[in-house]
C-alpha cells in the first residue's frame, strides 16, 4: 500500500496521527490525550478531506 495512517506516541506521551505515502511523512497532527481521539481525527480527515477547499497563499 503506498499510503497510510499512523498512530503513535510522541515523546510527551500523547498520540498523534500521521499520514504517509511511499513511505514519506506528508503531515502529522497535534497531540491527543487519548488513541480514541487520534482515530476520531483519522476519521475526521477521511470524511471531510476529500471536500475542502484549496487555500493559495502565495
Amino acid at each position: 500500500m503506498a499510503h497510510k495512517f499512523e498512530i503513535y506516541k510522541d515523546k510527551a506521551g500523547e498520540y498523534r496521527v500521521r499520514f504517509k505515502y511511499n513511505s514519506e511523512t506528508m503531515f502529522s497532527t497535534e497531540g491527543y490525550s487519548s488513541k480514541s481521539s487520534a482515530q476520531n481525527a483519522i476519521e475526521s480527515i477521511k470524511k471531510n478531506g476529500p471536500a475542502a477547499e484549496v487555500e493559495d497563499n502565495s
